[in-house]
């Protein structure tokens, strides 16, 4: 079975969602973040409060061009998934990983 999360590489993908397919999309990242957190730590409750909150933000607004500034990282895990950065969320809490300073 295809995942809509594999089919989520940047905002222009979430656009194209109906609001079905966004309410699965928000259940399938729930998932993912779940899964990633439960291996390598990380804040939880903030990501999960905020999965419907991105979505929305993204299929309205025009990133990158319009800025999305989150007040701490901790809500930032659902917007890394959906601007290309799923596979690297997979490194968060690990030497080198997208939690890095650059």
């Amino acid at each position: 079975m295809n995942k809509i999360l594999d089919k989520i590489n940047s905002p222009k993908d979430v656009k194209k969602l109906n609001i079905k397919e966004k309410q699965e999309l928000s259940q399938e990242i729930r998932e993912y973040i779940l899964d990633i957190v439960s291996k390598n730590g990380g804040h939880l409750a903030s990501n999960l409060g905020v999965v419907e909150l991105t979505i929305a933000l993204h299929s309205i607004f025009d990133v990158p061009n319009d800025k999305i500034i989150w007040d701490v990282g901790h809500q930032s895990y659902v917007h890394k998934i959906i601007t290309g950065r799923k596979e690297e969320l997979k490194t968060l809490r690990k030497f080198g990983g997208i939690s890095r300073i650059s």
